[in-house]
């Protein structure tokens, strides 16, 4: 076994160069009070000794990390993915890094993840909720100590008061439904996620909004709200398919995959789309620019999302004496994306 590699404190770099401690800080942390000639000296002596500067220990004295935690359900999705890059590169202009964490979808990890931001002493943190929290009351210890905390995309219900940053998913439900109405269809289903969470209520309440608009009955038979994933979805359509039904003509699904999904369903039992089965999906992933025919979406705009959440953040850094109560939510814009599927 190699040996054990020795970790040297500032105390140790002032003795190496005999210079007080003070002056040593000063230059690490390039403040004009050291001369430049001295600066260099401290930093050549740092990189041989391999130093590295102790930011938890700054963070105890004097309270700020400089650091923001985010809980994400699950980075590959596209929406998020973009979002996050957006934040991330936002924060580190403010003088931010951030912490990215992965809740898989998983409340019981959701929980766990907020226990551990908060032992990290992080200055704010960002969250957008995994499908089946009901229960918000591991966040309330960042709200408690006068930690910042935002939720995103997947928020709370109006009874929890915290700051929101929302798209608007109900508008962008109405535009997908009045889409396929304006395109002629008669017999239009849902594919949608679970109801616990607030993006599918305002989505699935924006498309029925638009069918009554336009006098198109709703077919329960029709309207599916379920795990968004190829399995579910594949079992949607087939059980909306099935010999001796009604078929629908036009189709619209809350994910952008789970609508490719659905139109490679229809491909396979030689369904044509646009022709017979018009199909809308949800969030403009690069994707559906790419298959055949190229599917029309919601575009949710993730850089303006990133935008406008930084921007709130930095807001509550600022000033956290206002309550979440003061604020409304945040509304982002949504607009739609025509394509050949519909």
């Amino acid at each position: 076994m190699g040996e054990k590699q020795q970790h040297f404190n500032l105390l140790d770099l002032a003795e190496a160069l005999n210079l007080s401690p003070a002056t040593v800080s000063r230059a690490l942390n390039n403040t004009s009070y050291v001369k430049v000639e001295t600066k260099a000296r401290v930093l050549e002596m740092a990189r041989k000794m391999g130093y590295r500067k102790n930011t938890m220990a700054a963070g105890l004295r004097n309270n700020k990390t400089n650091t923001v935690g985010l809980i994400v359900p699950k980075i590959s999705m596209y929406f998020h993915a973009a979002a996050v890059t957006v934040i991330q590169n936002l924060l580190h202009v403010k003088g931010y890094h951030l912490i990215i964490a992965q809740s898989n979808d998983d409340p019981l990890m959701e929980k766990e993840l907020a226990e551990t931001l908060f032992s990290s002493r992080v200055d704010a943190v960002i969250v957008s909720c995994t499908l089946q929290t009901d229960d918000y009351a591991h966040f309330d210890v960042f709200a408690d100590h006068q930690i910042p905390i935002l939720f995103y995309d997947r928020v709370p219900p109006v009874s929890y008061a915290a700051r929101k940053i929302m798209g608007d998913d109900f508008k962008g439900g109405y535009l997908a439904g009045k889409h396929l109405a304006d395109a002629g269809c008669k017999r239009i289903g849902l594919i949608s996620g679970p109801l616990t969470s607030n993006l599918y209520q305002d989505r699935s309440a924006g498309f029925f909004s638009a069918l009554k608009e336009f006098n198109i009955p709703v077919d329960e038979e029709l309207i599916y709200h379920q795990p968004l994933n190829k399995e579910y979805t594949v079992k949607a359509m087939e059980q909306m398919f099935a010999k001796g039904k009604t078929v629908p003509d036009g189709l619209f699904v809350t994910s952008d995959r789970d609508a490719i999904t659905a139109m490679e369903c229809a491909g396979e039992w030689g369904i044509a789309v646009p022709d017979e089965l018009k199909i809308i999906g949800y969030s403009n992933d690069p994707v559906t620019a790419m298959v055949s025919p190229p599917v029309t979406t919601i575009e949710q705009f993730p850089e303006v999302f990133g935008d406008r959440l930084v921007a709130a953040l930095m807001e509550m850094l600022g000033d956290k004496t206002t309550s979440p109560a003061d604020h409304e939510p945040i509304i982002t814009p949504v607009e739609i994306i025509r394509r050949k599927s519909a």
